[in-house]
């Protein structure tokens, strides 16, 4: 995500959760991390965040549109979400996705529709579908 990011132009990557950082606990640098992002976790800035309910109360007072990637009953099509001045973006956990109750707190929630058999896509590749359709 982090190559992602730094090609679509995206200003930061905020990290929640036990979504792992590019640095360790002691300030290391993670090889496994580089190697998949292969140097662009020095480019994209990025923070650790401990809720993902905090960020998005600091993304609200702050104008930001809150868009939840996810399949919902309430999701749109990716394609048709409008994009404000700021947008702050919400990918979920690989499996169990973004939970209701996050989902609640979001201005819109949207979703890729699949056309084929598989309901679902790696959150890094739907992450770049997402990013270079609306950026």
């Amino acid at each position: 995500m982090f190559r992602t990011a730094d090609a679509a132009g995206v200003d930061k990557i905020y990290l929640v959760g036990y979504t792992p950082a590019p640095l360790d606990r002691f300030g290391r640098k993670r090889n496994d991390l580089h190697k998949s992002a292969l140097g662009a976790e020095e480019f994209v800035a990025w923070e650790q965040a401990k809720t993902i309910s905090s960020l998005i109360s600091k993304f609200k007072k702050q104008g930001f549109q809150i868009i939840a990637i996810e399949q919902d009953e309430k999701s749109v099509d990716y394609r048709k979400v409008k994009m404000k001045n700021k947008n702050a973006f919400i990918m979920g956990a690989e499996v169990e996705g973004i939970p209701k109750n996050v989902l609640k707190k979001c201005d819109v929630i949207a979703e890729i529709p699949m056309r084929g058999k598989k309901e679902s896509l790696n959150v890094s590749v739907a992450f770049g579908v997402v990013m270079f359709r609306v950026l």
